[in-house]
């Protein structure tokens, strides 16, 4: 069965998105009977075409490899350019909207007004940005489902590891009393490294250089990441409508050597965990540096890798590990959310 995709933003995930759908077409007939097909791209940088028939994906980033924008994809009859977001969503014939636009975390914007609209004229979204899900979780579930669509949002807790349809689907019918998780690789990283002897400052430098860590990496080291990840583990997983306001934070700006070093002397180990708790009736959540011993489930986790710990009260612990971000790995969490999108199922 056809299903037509329109990807509104074609940086890193669109085109790790599209290079997937192109390498994997046959695989994914054979195998689901699904036919994905790009029909749009909209970025505000890029350019924008849409055709009814669908784009050629071969086409469209040997444009934007070459010149960094898609503005020499051919011509051909029935092509339309120029179309605007907004205008993809509502006049292009695609079933799913693929939202991966570079979006202000603290605001949600754009994506939270692409899913508004997208939802409003009866399309599906997929998408990786946190902030919609951490921010508008309630009001867009609620729109998405009164309009009978499916919204995706798989990549925006640990990319491409199932940190989100794992509890729902293979954890069903425990009860998840606690939630302890790795969230951000780029202070794992640098945690790591430094245990390893680098100062703080070190370990940063080194981190931004292989392009973990930002020019400005306020969001990952003082913790702001981790806590919009939290917000939607606790939204989506245990059902509580927490906020951002909610959740204790603090970065790991302020560790020293001495404080690993201490930590080594009493065998354990420094990480930023992010962690849920059900107490009397109550939701505890906290992003914060912890020092855990050599036995916790987490204290192993070394460079970016990311890890979650579901405490369930039938399963037990249950430590899921995988990376928490890459080209490859979050354009498969779109993928494994267009698939369930065809499956009927999320």
């Amino acid at each position: 069965m056809e299903h037509r995709v329109a990807l509104l933003g074609f940086g890193v995930v669109g085109q790790g998105f599209a290079e997937i759908i192109q390498q994997k077409s046959q695989r994914l007939m054979e195998q689901f009977g699904l036919n994905a097909k790009i029909v749009a791209v909209s970025d505000v940088i890029k350019g924008s075409v849409y055709h009814p028939d669908g784009l050629s994906i071969p086409e469209l980033l040997k444009s934007v490899r070459e010149t960094g924008n898609i503005n020499g994809y051919p011509e051909q009859e029935g092509l339309i350019r120029g179309l605007n977001s907004f205008e993809t969503i509502q006049r292009s014939n695609a079933d799913t909207i693929v939202e991966v636009t570079f979006t202000d975390v603290k605001t949600g914007q754009p994506a939270i007004d692409h899913c508004r609209y997208s939802f409003e004229h009866g399309k599906n979204v997929i998408m990786s940005n946190k902030g919609p899900v951490a921010l508008a979780f309630g009001e867009l579930q609620s729109l998405a489902d009164k309009q009978h669509v499916r919204w995706g949002f798989e990549g925006s807790v640990m990319s491409g590891t199932p940190a989100l349809r794992m509890p729902i689907t293979s954890l069903a019918g425990n009860e998840i009393n606690e939630i302890q998780g790795i969230l951000n690789g780029t202070t794992n990283y640098m945690l790591t490294r430094m245990e390893e002897g680098l100062s703080y400052k070190e370990a940063l430098m080194e981190a931004q250089k292989n392009g973990y860590a930002e020019a400005d990496p306020t969001s990952d080291v003082e913790g702001f990441d981790a806590l919009y990840k939290t917000v939607i583990l606790a939204n989506v997983i245990l059902q509580y409508p927490l906020k951002t306001h909610d959740v204790e934070r603090q970065g790991i700006s302020h560790l020293t050597k001495e404080d690993i070093k201490q930590a080594k002397q009493e065998q354990k180990k420094w990480k930023l965990i992010a962690k849920l708790k059900k107490e009397n009736g109550h939701l505890i959540a906290s992003v914060k540096p912890e020092k855990v011993g050599l036995d916790h489930p987490l204290a192993n986790i070394t460079g970016a890798t990311n890890a979650i710990t579901y405490h369930c009260d039938l399963a037990g612990p249950v430590t899921l590990i995988g990376a928490g971000a890459g080209k490859v790995e979050t354009g498969f969490s779109i993928l494994i959310d267009l698939i369930n999108i065809h499956r009927k199922q999320l």
